[in-house]
């Protein structure tokens, strides 16, 4: 494997741990608080953040404005309805369900940005989205689950614009517009949601789940422009890991054996399919493949 790529994996599977815990603050909000009112906050408080840094690296720029914008707004659009499924339903099952955006970024990677997918990338996902719907089995689709799988679709989105940026472009230029930019549409969710909760212990949560939620993004923009997104995003997976940890630690949430079953399939073949087949060619890929089917073998024959 190439060492850009293992970069990029080690950047993810470290970003995933800010995430899970971006997901444990928002669990914790109070009760009266609303998500659009939580977004809100969130974001001013993300520039406010960000802005010492910006001054600090000499003002940079981009010159990619309207990407930003739509990143922001597909992203304010997807945050808001992943705030209002984890609000609404346990961590673990909030986790499942948006884990199917490693697997969304792979195939649109390879339809839109004619990524080749792999025999590796492959087998990955194809696993990967079984071990999802073993996951899913003990739950019951709902509204708020549906707006979970939307808000995976948005970050699969999102991610794969960042391909669209530069190289050189800041980092925290990518950030500070991915969150100002969607001001105005923020605004319009809390005008209809209306202010609700608005409290320095939700100032506080939202300043805590920023901190998490901006080393998430800063790792995503540094590993995604390493590697090809196919070859990566199965990383992602690994992000499920610690949302169990985190759901067991502070909610008592635990996985019976079926979805343990089904978090092996998402997690292990990142893990070990790599190591197995590296270096090895497609074709002889293959062969081994057809070494677990010998009647089939023999039949070719």
């Amino acid at each position: 494997m190439k060492p850009t790529v293992m970069l990029a994996l080690g950047l993810l599977i470290g970003g995933n741990v800010f995430s899970a815990l971006y997901d444990v603050s928002i669990k914790w909000l109070p009760d009266e608080a609303n998500a659009a009112t939580f977004l809100f906050v969130r974001q001013v408080t993300s520039i406010l953040m960000l802005l010492p840094l910006w001054f600090v690296l000499g003002k940079p720029k981009s010159s990619h404005i309207k990407v930003h914008l739509v990143r922001a707004n597909i992203g304010a659009f997807g945050a808001l309805l992943l705030i209002m499924g984890l609000m609404s339903l346990p961590l673990a099952t909030v986790s499942s369900l948006f884990y199917t955006a490693p697997l969304m970024i792979v195939l649109m990677g390879a339809l839109f940005l004619k990524e080749r997918l792999g025999p590796i990338a492959s087998i990955s996902s194809v696993l990967g989205f079984i071990g999802i719907l073993i996951i899913l089995r003990p739950s019951e689709m709902n509204l708020f689950g549906f707006l979970v799988l939307v808000a995976a679709l948005t970050f699969a989105i999102n991610q794969l614009l960042l391909k669209k940026l530069s190289v050189n472009e800041s980092p925290v230029v990518t950030l500070i517009l991915y969150n100002l930019l969607s001001i105005p549409l923020v605004l319009i969710l809390v005008s209809y949601q209306g202010i609700s909760g608005l409290s320095w212990t939700l100032v506080g949560l939202a300043v805590t789940s920023n901190l998490f939620l901006l080393l998430y993004q800063w790792l995503c923009v540094l590993a995604y422009r390493r590697a090809k997104a196919s070859e990566v995003a199965i990383a992602e997976y690994t992000g499920l890991v610690f949302c169990v940890f985190f759901g067991w630690l502070w909610f008592g949430e635990w996985l019976d054996g079926l979805s343990w079953l089904g978090a092996g399939f998402i997690i292990l073949p990142s893990l070990l399919l790599p190591g197995i087949f590296s270096g090895v060619s497609k074709h002889q890929l293959m062969a081994r493949i057809g070494q677990f089917y010998p009647s089939q073998r023999m039949t070719k024959r």
